[in-house]
């Protein structure tokens, strides 16, 4: 079980998106779920996605500013995710 940085909900980890912060310093989504670094989760969901950006929660989570292109990303698979 992993919290979403979002909605701060428990949810198995196949139901989340994570994204890690490596030793050094690169943030990336982590699709395959066993890079080395540390981790958030995001739920699969477009509303948890809009909390976390607006809250700033991924930049909090990594004490460290998340780049554009990150969010840009994980917003493309949130769409896709919507529509199946």
């Amino acid at each position: 079980m992993r919290r979403c940085v979002a909605c701060r909900e428990m949810k198995q980890k196949r139901e989340l998106v994570r994204i890690v912060k490596s030793p050094e310093n690169e943030i990336f989504i982590d699709n395959t779920g066993r890079k080395n670094g540390r981790g958030a989760y995001i739920c699969k969901d477009l509303s948890c996605f809009a909390k976390a950006l607006k809250t700033k929660a991924l930049n909090r989570e990594f004490k460290m500013e998340v780049p554009d292109d990150i969010y840009e990303t994980l917003s493309k698979q949130m769409e896709g995710n919507c529509d199946r």
